[in-house]
């Protein structure tokens, strides 16, 4: 059988508002995967959508746009616009989210994005919740915080607006309204904000909405129908009707003046609005789940299916239509064809059969009942020839009826199956000789398979095989019991002893065959059976399995909702369809017809029924005429049973419940009834009362113990009296026993007769200890394995145990760090980053002294090594790790972790920092304690010494002894003293043995040990037991008086007196001794207690420091934590950074590869708005040349004709006017402008004296016109539309070019704060504790954009500086100098040859000289002193004059000399201000630089010409400030050089 060659034509009958079908699109409500529309009238799809495959909970078309719908999801509302251009559809969608729950104020709800960019904090710049996550794509997208998420209104229904706008209700009740445009959303009611009315909306209210010309009608869960009439933003609310039903969906009609409404159980009611207030239903709408179907077996044509209210209908094979239905009003379980009669066996949930006559289809009628069970009949199956009927239910039994109706459907029996019976199927053997039964029952282990042979002869003979009860003997039946490995869900019995089944474990098709032996079987023998065949098969469970008829067919139908059906010889190759669906339980059962050419399948869940009909191709029609003849065959074989039967059944009168429940009822009387008859069941009856009803094997039962009484009812009155005669002894006894003493008195069970009650009483109290005793031994075993556990984990893996020690005479303890043993691997790659730091450090070393060897004078070499002995200041450090045992030299400094790696590293460091500051603190720990066990063993051998002296003493008084608590031997907590038991403990009795042997053992050696020894013994006879007087017996030495002193003192002799004086001067002697032993003893007492409290208290003075260290090292612990937490928070915002990177690029990534399609896109969409606009074109410039053309076309009419024909032509109908449409209605327009051109052309409109062919012309160029006017028309629509659509794809191109631009440089400017991060690294600085003061300044105190640098950065800097500073300041020295000398010289070259002009002058005056007249008189005058003392008066005058007009000159020139001077050091302020300021400018362009350097950007085009700009300027503004100071220094020597002429003589040339 090939897939191929056969075709399964499906149809589905569904019940109201469960599917609806859509005109334009079909979404499924379980999560769809797509959106197709479709074309209704061609059935072509014009475009699909692809969806995220979130439930679909309703989808409309807007009314008035047929391009727009919207569909209702839990949280949120999705609009879709379908856009054409030309021949090319898509849909666009937007979503719109709800308001959230919280909201309770009214007004816009709009979705605010916030942006994933963070601020810049010293914790780093804060990611996106994605970035946070490590999520990436679409998931990074919609993801969201739990903590953040809110939730939303959910959707229930929606309805369109004359405006385009939506009103969506809510299952909490609340009223939106949609504002497309927008995409805002507005809330119209809240439930929790109204006032509490009668009419107000609630949770449940808004399931369904209908929009009527003026008001809004809602109803729901609640079953009351509600009009809303809404004006702006105010709703009124009026409740119109309660309903019987929740209603699940209602709808207008045309004209608004009807509503539909559906209910969810499939009752359809209508409501006027016009008319009345009231809601009425609507008769005739089938309701309820179905439960079973099967075709007729007598006619194929029809089939028979039952709801689980009782409804049951027959409906015909090909329509699916209903051709009658008849109410049982009872809770229907299961469903049965008769094969030879024309009737059905419904059964019950409450245990009934109904036997329903169809031999008039038009008029089912019931004609008979029996109730089996006291639970649902869960099946029901007749055998091929019609002969038995068979019921089973989970209660293990199984019925056999006659399924003749001539025999009144009589009971044969029943017999009991191995469990609950999940299926049962049958099959007639040769000969119709007998009946093979097949059940699949539950057991412990799985499932089971039972096997019974029905002899026919024997049950429907009337031969009474049945014992009184109606049990049928196993004998009889044959039965066999079968074992399988994997639980079935169906089995079904074939031909030659073969059984296919569904293996729900394994979702496989098996075959099985049943063994055949000649020995008869046992009931209890149990027989294993393995698969012969598999298959897989349907990949959901449970399914149902079926043999068609011929028994060459098996079909199938499971939970995913598939139909299948395969050849029973070759399971492998089958073909099917999709019936039902699995997300709403799939199929339940199928059925094959008679012919074998139809099957029948009900869903689960979703009530519908579903009739496939099998056509076969040439390859397979062998086997359906198979089939056919098969069915025919058995038709004609069962034709005379129905020829018999069907009149019979028709003669029988229609059941009638109050007669036939009065006449199953027997006589009862008192006595104890059977197990079987534990309850009585009420079944509801047509007119609505109740009786209850006995099932058939209840009434055997009765009629049997009724039997028994009656027989024995002698020897059962005797048997009373007798033990009323032995209950009255009992008492009295009792009676007597009340009045002994209580040590005489027996148990109230003593009294018990009964001594098996008694036995078994004693057996259940040893079982229940030894139950209570096995219970205990099991949790004491499981506290022990934990305490192993516990002990392992907690114990015996520390390296340091935890343990405390308290002071002596304070509540203070202090405790150790209990410490694992580090693993291999920890080791491993701690050494590992050891090995991988000293290899860093030695290369750092090597590569600073290769770069500056020659740089480096021999001094700064030796500050140099000065400095590395130095160690780093403890502030930078950030801890006080290396003062407590944690110095580790291979620790990175904080100002270099800049990579992950060395994070790492330096992360594990730190552990080992950790681990060795507290490995050195449990060092001193141990000390300490050692010294307080020294310390205590010392106080106990003082308090040994202070106890023997207190004894010698006669003291009484309490010794302080110290010990260790548990807290200081935690061992001990592992150890249970036999003190510690609160109970006495129990032992067995090999324990008890045990301890015995040991307390002998014990007390032989103590009295071995106690042997005679004749040495102590004499030792302790003669002397006390010691060889010497100790010094401490002194004071129990006492002096025996002389006999003498019996006597009176007046008796005594000399002798005697001498002896008593001696006596008394012993007994002083004696006294002054034990009195100075005794003070030496108190003292030594109270040295022995001083000296134990002065050692305490010492020992309370190191514990205390002890504890001042371990707060310290709690501190250096917490401070390399800190360290570590930074560290790890520090790698964890890097791969948040990564995560962000990986986002944004994928962001990108997607952004281009949208912006290459839009970009194709748009230029196919250019491509063919340009095509059709050339078209457009050619087909405009057609219609100008019609015009053009039709005077030449009728140059043959008359003048004033063609004038009147021209009119006409140009003349159209009002319909003309319309708005042209699109689709169907366009479609209606131009047939309308059709009619009304017709009426145009009628004869009647002819002008006056046109011919009729003229007019015929003129008739058909006047359509050719119009025709092509409407094709104008339409194209121009069409390149409208084409536009419009080009347009909206390029805004989109322009839009997703602007989003790739904001991505880039959002990914640009995150790229630089990634830098800026890792450059900015968090250090952790050590500041002591106190308040420093600080005089008030003008400092800074905002240090948000200061930077951290090491101070060795700070002072190399400085240091560099000065030693720049220091060489310019020896450059302008030398400067100074030089140019100092080349003035000099230039003076001296200037005054030479001023001084060689001033002697050519001289010489040329000499050379020039002319002899006056004064100087003649000079000559000839002899005495010439009185001229030259005139001359010199005058001169000296002259002199005088010129000394003062010489001086006033030199104070001016001094005035503007020191002007000039001052000008001179105010320049120089300003040159050594800017030298200052050039030094610091070019440090901050070298940090700049290589912080530019560092952070790898590139340089922009644009930054570069900036750059180059401001150099520009920068040389233009020194040209010009050179240019200035030039011509100020050139008028400064022009003014020198004029004050220098004035100091000496001018002598001019006569002849200039």
């Amino acid at each position: 059988m090939v897939r191929a060659q056969r075709r399964l034509r499906a149809y589905r009958v569904c019940l109201p508002s469960v599917y609806v079908e859509h005109i334009r699109s079909v979404c499924s409500r379980v999560s769809p995967t797509s959106l197709p529309c479709r074309n209704w009238e061609t059935e072509a799809i014009i475009c699909r959508k692809a969806l995220d495959g979130r439930e679909v909970t309703g989808l409309t078309f807007n009314p008035l746009n047929w391009q727009q719908m919207c569909a209702v999801r839990a949280s949120c509302i999705t609009v879709w616009n379908i856009e054409k251009c030309e021949n090319l559809q898509i849909i666009k969608s937007s979503v719109i989210d709800l308001p959230a729950t919280e909201s309770q104020v009214k007004g816009s709800a709009g979705v605010s994005c916030q942006g994933s960019e963070g601020s810049f904090t010293y914790l780093g710049p804060q990611m996106s919740v994605s970035a946070i996550t490590g999520l990436v794509g679409e998931e990074a997208v919609s993801f969201m915080a739990k903590r953040k998420a809110k939730g939303r209104l959910c959707g229930s229904a929606l309805c369109w607006t004359a405006a385009s706008q939506l009103y969506v209700g809510c299952k909490e009740g609340h009223l939106l309204q949609v504002d497309l445009d927008s995409q805002s959303v507005s809330v119209l009611s809240d439930p929790r904000a109204a006032v509490k009315k009668e009419s107000q909306l609630r949770a449940g209210s808004l399931c369904s909405l209908a929009l009527s010309r003026d008001a809004l009608f809602a109803a729901g869960e609640d079953r009351v129908l509600r009009c809303l009439h809404i004006k702006g933003s105010k709703v009124e609310v009026k409740k119109l009707s309660e309903l019987e039903e929740p209603i699940t969906d209602m709808c207008f009609s045309p004209e608004c003046d009807t509503l539909l409404l559906s209910s969810c159980g499939g009752h359809v009611f209508r409501y006027r609005p016009l008319q009345s207030d009231r809601v009425v239903r609507v008769p005739d709408v089938v309701t309820g789940r179905f439960v079973a179907a099967v075709p007729l077996a007598i006619d194929s044509s029809f089939c028979v299916s039952v709801q689980d209210n009782g409804e049951l209908q027959l409906r015909s094979m090909d329509t699916g239509s209903c051709v009658r239905s008849l109410s049982l009003s009872v809770q229907v379980s299961s469903l049965a064809s008769c094969p030879s009669a024309l009737y059905v066996a419904v059964g019950t949930a409450a245990g009934h059969v109904f036997f329903v006559d169809l031999t008039q289809k038009l008029q089912p009628r019931v004609v008979h009942q029996q109730r089996l069970h006291h639970v649902a009949i869960e099946h029901l199956a007749f055998d091929q020839r019609g002969n038995v009927l068979l019921a089973g239910a989970s209660d293990s039994l199984v019925f056999i009826l006659d399924a003749r109706p001539s025999r009144v459907f009589e009971i044969i029996g029943y017999t009991e199956a191995c469990g609950a019976v999940l299926a049962m199927s049958t099959r007639c053997s040769e000969g119709n000789a007998g009946v093979r039964v097949l059940l699949l029952c539950s057991a412990k282990e799985g499932c089971r398979l039972e096997a019974l042979d029905l002899p026919l002869q024997q049950l429907t003979g009337g031969q009474g095989c049945a014992d009184p009860q109606g049990r049928l003997p196993d004998a009889l039946l044959h039965k066999q019991k079968f074992d399988v490995a994997e639980p079935l869900s169906s089995a079904v019995l074939g031909p030659d002893g073969t059984v296919f089944s569904y293996c729900a474990g394994r979702k496989s098709l098996q075959m099985f065959t049943l063994p055949e032996s000649a020995e008869p079987w046992t009931a209890d023998e149990l027989v294993h059976l393995e698969p012969d065949q598999e298959a897989d098969s349907h990949p959901l469970s449970p399914a149902a399995v079926i043999l068609s008829p011929h028994h060459c067919w098996l079909a199938s139908a499971g939970k995913d909702g598939e139909l299948r059906v395969c050849d029973t010889s070759s399971m492998e190759r089958y073909l099917q369809t999709q019936c039902h669906s699995c997300w709403l339980g799939g199929a339940r059962t199928v059925s094959f017809s008679t012919d074998g050419r139809s099957l029948v399948t009900i869903g689960s869940q979703d009530k519908s029924l579903v009739c496939a009909c099998l056509r076969m191709k040439a390859a397979g029609a062998g086997e359906v005429s198979a089939a056919a003849v098969y069915g025919q065959g058995l038709a004609a074989a069962l034709k005379p049973s129905l020829v018999a039967e069907n009149p019979v059944l028709s003669r029988m009168p229609v059941w009638d419940p109050k007669t036939s429940a009065l006449a199953s009822r027997a006589p009862r009387h008192g006595g104890k009834a059977s197990d079987r008859s534990r309850g009585l069941e009420l079944v509801e009856q047509d007119d609505g009362q109740e009786h209850r009803s006995d099932t058939w094997l209840d009434r055997k039962v009765q009629e049997v113990l009724q039997k028994e009484r009656e027989h024995f009812s002698e020897e059962r009155k005797n048997l009373q009296k007798a033990i009323r005669e032995l209950r009255n002894t009992v008492q009295a006894m009792m009676r007597e026993n009340e009045l002994l003493p209580d040590i005489e008195k027996l148990e109230h069970l003593e009294f018990n007769l009964n001594v098996e009650e008694q036995m078994r009483l004693q057996a259940e109290g040893e079982e229940e200890v030894a139950r209570v005793r096995n219970e205990i031994e099991l949790e004491n075993l499981a506290k022990a394995y934990l305490r192993e556990v516990l002990k392992r984990d907690c114990w015996d893996s520390m390296k340091v145990k935890g343990q405390a020690i308290k002071a002596f005479h304070s509540d203070h303890e202090v405790m150790n760090y209990p410490m694992k043993e580090r693993t291999e691997k920890e080791l491993e790659n701690l050494q590992r980053v050891q090995r991988m730091r000293a290899i860093e450090q030695m290369d750092h070393s090597i590569q600073l002294s290769f770069l500056e060897k020659m740089t480096r004078s021999a001094a700064e070499k030796e500050e140099e090594l000065e400095d590395k002995d130095d160690e780093e200041s403890v502030a930078l450090a950030g801890s006080l790790s290396a003062q407590f045992g944690g110095r580790n030299p291979y620790l990175y400094s904080q100002f270099e972790l800049f990579i992950r790696e060395q994070k790492v590293h330096q992360i594990t460091l730190l552990q080992d920092v950790i681990y060795e500051v507290k490995s050195d603190f449990n060092k001193q720990f141990n000390s300490v304690f050692k010294q307080k066990e020294q310390e205590i063993s010392r106080v106990k051998e003082r308090n040994k010494r202070i106890a023997e002296i207190m004894a010698e003493l006669d003291l009484k008084g309490q010794l302080w002894e110290p010990t260790l608590t548990d807290i200081e031997r935690p061992e001990r907590d592992l150890v249970v003293l036999e003190s510690e038991f609160k109970v006495e403990k129990y032992l067995r009795a090999e324990d008890r043995l045990k301890e015995e042997a040991l307390k002998k053992a014990e007390e032989q050696r103590r009295l071995a040990a106690k042997g005679d020894n004749l040495r102590e013994r004499a030792l302790d006879d003669m002397m006390g037991g010691v060889l010497e007087v100790k010094k401490e017996e002194i004071l129990k030495m006492e002096i025996p008086q002389p006999e003498f002193m019996t006597k009176p003192e007046v008796q005594w002799t000399e002798e005697e007196k001498k002896s008593f004086k001696a006596f008394e001067k012993k007994v002083k002697e004696l006294s002054e001794e034990q009195e100075k032993y005794r003070k030496a003893l108190e003292a030594e007492m109270k040295k022995l207690q001083t000296s134990n409290k002065e050692a305490t208290q010492g020992f309370d003075q190191v514990l205390r420091k002890l504890f001042e260290r371990k707060v310290k090292t709690e501190m250096v612990t917490c401070q390399e934590e800190l360290k570590i937490a930074n560290l790890v928070y520090s790698i964890l915002i890097e791969e948040e950074i990564f995560n962000r990177e990986t986002e944004l690029s994928n962001k990108l990534q997607k952004a281009r590869t949208s912006k290459n399609d839009l970009g194709e896109e748009v230029r196919e969409c250019k491509e063919k708005v340009n095509a059709f606009k050339e078209t457009y074109d050619n087909i405009v410039a057609e219609d100008k040349q019609l015009d053009k053309s039709f005077k030449k076309e009728f140059s043959d009419v008359p003048l004033h004709l063609v004038d009147q024909l021209y009119k006409l032509y140009k003349r159209r109908p009002w319909v003309q006017r319309m708005r042209v449409q699109s689709g169907r209605a366009a479609g209606e327009g131009l047939d309308q402008l059709k009619k009304a051109i017709e009426e145009l052309d009628s004869p009647e409109n002819m002008p006056e004296g046109l011919d009729s062919a003229a007019w015929e012309r003129f008739c058909v160029a006047r359509r050719t016109k119009v025709d092509s006017e409407q094709k104008v028309k339409q194209k121009a629509l069409m390149l409208a539309e084409m536009q419009a659509f080009l347009q909206r794809r390029m805004d989109e191109d322009e839009r997703v070019r602007l989003e790739v631009k904001n991505i880039m440089e959002e990914l640009r400017d995150f790229n630089e704060e990634k830098m800026r991060f890792r450059l900015n690294i968090m250090v952790q600085i050590l500041i002591k504790q106190g308040q420093v003061e600080v005089e008030k300044g003008n400092f800074i105190t905002d240090l948000s954009d200061s930077l951290l640098i090491h101070r060795r950065v700070v002072e190399d800097l400085n240091t560099t500086i000065k030693t720049l500073g220091e060489q310019k300041i020896a450059r302008m020295v030398e400067c100074k100098d030089y140019r100092k000398g080349i003035i000099q010289m230039e003076w001296e070259r200037r005054r030479l040859a001023m001084l060689k002009e001033d002697l050519q002058n001289k010489a040329r005056d000499i050379q020039r000289l002319r002899v006056s007249q004064e100087q003649q008189e000079y000559l000839s005058e002899a005495d010439n002193k009185n001229r030259t003392a005139k001359q010199l008066s005058t001169m000296e005058k002259n002199i005088t004059l010129q000394e003062k007009i010489h001086q006033k000159n030199v104070s001016k020139a001094k005035m503007e000399i020191q002007k000039l001077n001052k000008q001179a050091t105010q320049w120089a302020v300003k040159s050594r201000n800017l030298d200052s300021q050039l030094a610091i400018m070019s440090i901050g362009v070298a940090e700049i630089k290589n912080i530019y350097e560092a952070a790898a950007v590139e340089e922009t085009p644009e930054s570069s010409a900036d750059r180059r700009y401001q150099d520009i300027l920068q040389r233009k503004r020194l040209v010009m400030l050179s240019q200035a100071q030039s011509q100020e220094l050139s008028v400064l020597r022009a003014e020198v050089e004029r004050l220098r002429m004035k100091n000496f003589p001018a002598l001019v040339d006569p002849d200039q």
